[in-house]
C-alpha cells in the first residue's frame, strides 16, 4: 500500500511516534538501564572505526567499555 492510498480521518489519524513507543510492551525483557551523557575524548582513528561499522556506534562503544569493566572485575 502506498502512502497516498491511506485514508486518514478523525477515527484513524496518523500515528505519532510517541504513541507507538508507549505502545511497545517489553514483557520478559530486562529493564533498560538509564544512560548518562558525557563528553569523551578518543583518538580520531578509533572514532572513525566505530562510525564505519554503521549506525549505533555509540552503543557499540558502550558495549566494549562494559565488557572491559566486567572482564576487569575481581
Amino acid at each position: 500500500m502506498k502512502d497516498k492510498d491511506i485514508l486518514l480521518n478523525v477515527g484513524h489519524p496518523e500515528a505519532e511516534l510517541t504513541h507507538i513507543v508507549r505502545g511497545i510492551v517489553r514483557k520478559g525483557l530486562k529493564p533498560i538501564t538509564p544512560k548518562t551523557s558525557i563528553s569523551l575524548r578518543v583518538d580520531c582513528d578509533v572514532l572513525e572505526w566505530f562510525k564505519a561499522q554503521g549506525t549505533g556506534y555509540q552503543s557499540r562503544m558502550n558495549a566494549v567499555l562494559k565488557a572491559f569493566k566486567e572482564a576487569s572485575a575481581i
